[in-house]
């Protein structure tokens, strides 16, 4: 368990980096991040305004709501896919030695759109299936489908970094992210891919924190430090999840380069990204590449 943490720790610390580096690719998860609160706006604020959430509210979606949802999920995972192509895009030119510019990600998103959106309307399908399972599943069948939901999360993996990299489709695409993850995943995969683990601790001490001084600020009966506290816990959260996005995205680039093209990104350890990728073993006999 330490080794895994520490391994994680060190991987943060290379992809930290290539961020502190170049900064500007934090840009990418903030205007996502911007676009998905518009989206959500647009859908659910007339939607709730129209009665759609208060009339037949049974336990399972209506067709109307379904058709929603449905909507929602593609247009929103374009939005997410986009920019998050954009980010992997940028760090692959960096990783490779480049001076990306914001517009050499957002134009190579654009060049891949088509494929982009033809992965998002998978994706939102796919989204939508796991949904209507889960609302008519029990607690046994809702852990399972958690856990497909988790197995398409790793299937899919280097799916963005192959789209924006090679002229393929999506379906492609994602047989291609398996078949690299079939090829060289291993057992320390998990361990490994810490950045999200870490960074919810990190949310848990700023909200630990948060309280602790909230609860002065309650005492002083001021609503302008309450403000002011609830204003800071919000943007250092904010803040947490950008970077999270961005040092995922180009976490996701680095292994990419590597199991795609045997290539070890300045700042990764060839040995660290390897062990996050190691031969699964099947009959006591490892298949390598």
């Amino acid at each position: 368990m330490f080794e895994k943490l520490s391994r994680s720790w060190i991987l943060v610390k290379a992809s930290a980096a290539v961020l502190k580096e170049d900064k500007k690719l934090l840009v990418y998860p903030a205007l996502s991040a911007v676009c998905t609160v518009i989206v959500a706006a647009s859908f659910f604020v007339p939607a709730a305004f129209a009665g759609v959430f208060t009339r037949n509210m049974g336990d399972h979606l209506t067709p109307g709501r379904a058709l929603l949802l449905f909507a929602f999920y593609l247009v929103q995972y374009s939005v997410i896919i986009f920019f998050n192509s954009a980010l992997v895009a940028a760090a692959l030119i960096r990783l490779r030695g480049g001076e990306p510019t914001l517009a050499d990600g957002f134009n190579a998103a654009k060049a891949r759109l088509p494929a982009i959106l033809g992965y998002a309307a998978i994706a939102a399908t796919v989204g939508m299936i796991l949904r209507s399972l889960q609302e008519r599943a029990g607690f046994i069948g809702r852990w399972v489908i958690g856990l497909i939901g988790m197995a398409w999360s790793l299937a899919t993996f280097l799916v963005v970094p192959i789209l924006v990299n090679s002229d393929v489709g999506p379906v492609d695409a994602i047989k291609h992210s398996a078949e690299l993850l079939k090829r060289t995943w291993g057992e320390n995969l998990l361990g490994n891919v810490g950045i999200g683990v870490v960074f919810g601790l990190l949310s848990v001490v700023v909200v630990l924190v948060g309280v602790l001084l909230v609860i002065p600020a309650i005492g002083s009966q001021s609503a302008v430090a309450i403000g002011a506290v609830c204003a800071l816990i919000v943007l250092a959260v904010i803040l947490i999840a950008l970077v999270q996005s961005a040092l995922q995205g180009i976490y996701a680039a680095a292994i990419y380069r590597y199991a795609e093209e045997g290539a070890t990104s300045p700042g990764f350890d060839q040995a660290l990204i390897a062990n996050a990728f190691q031969p699964k073993q099947q009959d006591g006999i490892f298949r390598n590449r």
